[in-house]
Formats: C-alpha cells, sequence, structure tokens
C-alpha cells in the first residue's frame, strides 16, 4: 500500500515538473543577451511594449471589476425593494410628551389631550375616630402626665373597655 502511494506520489512530482516545463517555455522565451547598443534598446522597447499591454489589461479589468461591483449593488437594491425588506436606520432616543407625540402624528388639526390627571375625580378624604382623638389629644406632654400614677392607668383601663 504505501509503495503504491510513493510511486504515485512520485509519477505526480514529475508530472507538475513537465507541466510546469511546458509554461514556461510557451509564455517565456529564453532570454539572450544582446551585445550592442541597438539590440539592447529593441530588447527594451519591446519591454515597454510588454508592459503597457499588461497594464491596459489590468485596467480593463479593474474597470470591468468596478462595473460589476456596481451592478450586483444595484440589483441587491431592487431586490430588497420587491421583498419589501429595507435597511432600517439607527434610531436615537427622543423624549416627547405623549401630547407633542399625538400632535405628530395626527397634525395640527387634532387637537388630543393625554393629560390623564384632569379627568379623575376630586375625592374628599373622611376623617376616621382615631385622626380626630389624634387631633384632639394636644400636648403630649400632658397627656403623659394624666396617664401617670394610678388615677392615669384607671381611666386608660376606662376609657378602653
Amino acid at each position: 500500500m504505501l509503495q503504491i502511494a510513493a510511486t504515485e506520489l512520485q509519477e505526480e512530482e514529475s508530472r507538475r515538473e513537465k507541466e510546469k516545463e511546458s509554461y514556461l517555455s510557451e509564455h517565456c522565451p529564453p532570454l539572450h543577451t544582446p551585445s550592442s547598443m541597438a539590440e539592447v534598446q529593441e530588447l527594451c522597447q519591446q519591454l515597454h511594449a510588454k508592459i503597457n499591454v499588461a497594464e491596459e489589461e489590468k485596467y480593463d479589468m479593474e474597470v470591468k471589476v468596478q462595473k460589476s461591483s456596481k451592478e450586483l449593488e444595484d440589483m441587491n437594491q431592487k431586490l430588497f425593494d420587491l421583498r419589501g425588506k429595507f435597511k432600517r436606520p439607527p434610531l436615537r432616543r427622543v423624549r416627547m410628551s405623549a401630547d407633542a407625540m399625538l400632535k405628530a402624528l395626527l397634525g395640527s388639526k387634532h387637537k388630543v389631550c393625554m393629560d390623564l390627571r384632569a379627568n379623575l375625580k376630586q375625592v374628599k378624604k373622611e376623617e376616621t375616630e382615631k385622626e380626630r382623638d389624634l387631633r384632639d389629644v394636644g400636648d403630649w406632654r400632658k397627656n403623659i402626665e394624666e396617664k401617670s400614677g394610678m388615677e392615669g392607668r384607671k381611666k386608660m383601663f376606662e376609657s378602653e373597655s
């Protein structure tokens, strides 16, 4: 098993080397060093021409990529529009009273008052007996003096029963 795998690896490496050599022979001709000044200038002109061609291709590709990305953005926007899903902007917290909010929503023609306390009834508080007793007691020092001693305790028990 291991021998078969090892032979396959060697065959794959040799195949890759052959492909690499064939590609280089097609795209990169062998470089010959020029001997005269005219040949050097001609070689430089050829290299400049190849560089210009490569730059033009690069520029064309960049323009195509930008154009296709713009088309993609437009199509995505149309897709969102058709589905009805819109990007919601981030909302900020605004302090506004209920009256101001209703006025903004309904307009100035409708008058709506959200003052909830205005509709409440006024209720008078009835005085209970305990409150009357507390009011009638008066000064607390007098009350303590009256209850001190036996007479005060007797009054206290008589008043409770």
